[in-house]
């Protein structure tokens, strides 16, 4: 019985850490820009919201230095949306990543540098810089709080701002809103680590 039990123990043990080799293999990382995408338009609660995850391919934060450059990889963005289908899922995917929205195979890259940060308080800043997104460069200022381990912030900008029309549906009549909510979490070590391989 004891023997058995041992065995159960060691066989969920092995499997945990095969999981845990496999996500590292993946390439999985904290370091994410979370986009909230709202709905407006006449029959908006027929439509739905929707969330994008943009791991953060590259980057580097000096605390000494007070600068900020993060890079994503536009075809990297996945949409989460567990209250539709895979297929409709897909189609937003499709659509998100086309020549509509962030044009991919066009714009691959989609980056911020900072050209200024500021101490605002304890443990938080202001961080002024540039991003650049769909071919279009634009000043962006936001509040970040955290410790050298981890950052987290959020902004809003809108579509229009970088030339991107946001997308309809139904005649017009549902619509993704044009401003975005950006939040964002940001592990230097974490990006260090990925840079130097």
């Amino acid at each position: 019985m004891h023997t058995c039990r041992l065995y159960r123990i060691t066989l969920l043990l092995f499997f945990i850490l095969a999981a845990a080799a496999s996500l590292v293999g993946q390439g999985t990382t904290r370091s994410v820009i979370t986009i909230h995408v709202g709905k407006t338009g006449l029959f908006s609660g027929f439509g739905h919201e929707h969330t994008v995850l943009a791991p953060i391919a590259s980057g580097k934060v000096d605390a000494k230095a007070l600068s900020v450059q993060i890079t994503v990889m536009a075809r990297q963005m996945k949409v989460q949306d567990p209250d539709v289908s895979a297929k409709d899922q897909a189609e937003v995917q499709s659509i998100m990543l086309g020549p509509k929205v962030l044009d991919s195979e066009k714009y691959p890259e989609i980056r911020f540098r900072s050209s200024r940060v500021e101490p605002a308080g304890a443990q938080s800043y202001r961080v002024s810089g540039t991003l650049n997104l769909h071919g279009v460069s634009r000043d962006l200022t936001f509040e970040v709080t955290g410790a050298p381990d981890h950052y987290h912030g959020k902004t809003r900008f809108k579509q229009t701002d970088f030339g991107i029309k946001p997308v309809a549906g139904g005649g017009g009549t549902v619509k993704v809103k044009d401003e975005l909510e950006i939040e964002f979490d940001v592990y230097p070590a974490e990006l260090a680590s990925s840079s130097s391989h």
